[in-house]
């Protein structure tokens, strides 16, 4: 690798990780295009490197967000058995859609949820403080100094999106906190912080599953993987500063904007 090929990964990397910190999304959606249609690497590279970025984003919110009781732990373990499950099945559903048809219904999906994020920015999925929050919900400090308390509604919802998710992630390389998140926020009650961290744990649990296979495979480049890391870890660490001074409203209307740029790209990768 070339200085300059170094230094545009890791800018690359940098800015997935900020996203991902910000929202709960990994970075994979957007390194993915940018690696395999910007940089010409091969797809299978791309989103192995992808997968190490994902990692180090779920890392470093977790560390990151210690002591503030941001990871709903039981929620995200539940959800990650349907994410599971949709993985299991990406490749049974590759016999029955081409990945030019999945790109066509990702993208619808994406903008659908992007129009429920806009028509829901000033919704709050806040409780009392003396509610019980339940076994799936939970309680946090948001970023002036309240405790916002929380249950999850409508588990099938959530326990589906994340389904879905998981078998959009497994065929398209990509994290499936993009759908995960929108969901818990805007179907299951769960505040838009909790829902980024709790995602973030996640993404990053389904990705080390994930990992040793393409290694197996050759098909991490070590010194790509290295350069898009240390960017990612650059990122988030921007990600998480913003992320505790930002107001939901604000981080819901970033997250419509990011979804319509995804929509965009797939929709065109479609054609």
């Amino acid at each position: 690798m070339t200085p300059v090929l170094v230094l545009i990964v890791m800018a690359a990397g940098a800015v997935a990780g900020a996203l991902g910190a910000l929202l709960g999304i990994g970075g994979g959606v957007f390194l993915v295009p940018f690696l395999n249609i910007g940089l010409g690497l091969p797809y299978e590279i791309s989103i192995a490197t992808s997968l190490m970025t994902v990692i180090a984003t779920s890392s470093a919110v977790s560390a990151g967000t210690t002591g503030k009781n941001l990871i709903n732990l039981r929620l995200g373990m539940l959800l990650e058995v349907g994410s599971a499950a949709g993985g299991l099945i990406a490749a049974l559903t590759l016999e029955y859609l081409t990945k030019r048809q999945l790109y066509f219904i990702f993208a619808a999906v994406t903008v659908a949820i992007s129009a429920i994020m806009v028509s829901r920015l000033d919704r709050r999925n806040v409780m009392p403080p003396s509610v019980d929050p339940g076994v799936l919900g939970g309680r946090f400090i948001d970023e002036t100094g309240h405790e916002v308390v929380y249950r999850t509604k409508r588990l099938p919802v959530a326990l589906a999106a994340s389904f879905f998710a998981g078998n959009i992630s497994g065929i398209l390389g990509i994290g499936g906190g993009i759908l995960k998140v929108p969901a818990l926020n805007a179907w299951c009650g769960v505040p838009m912080r909790a829902a980024a961290a709790t995602s973030a744990l996640m993404i990053g649990v389904t990705a080390v599953s994930s990992v040793p296979v393409y290694y197996a495979r050759g098909f991490i480049n070590p010194p790509l993987a290295a350069a898009a890391v240390l960017g990612v870890l650059a990122g988030s660490r921007a990600g998480l500063h913003f992320a505790g001074r930002s107001r939901a409203r604000w981080l819901k209307l970033l997250m419509a904007s990011v979804l319509l740029a995804v929509s965009a790209i797939y929709f065109f990768r479609a054609l």
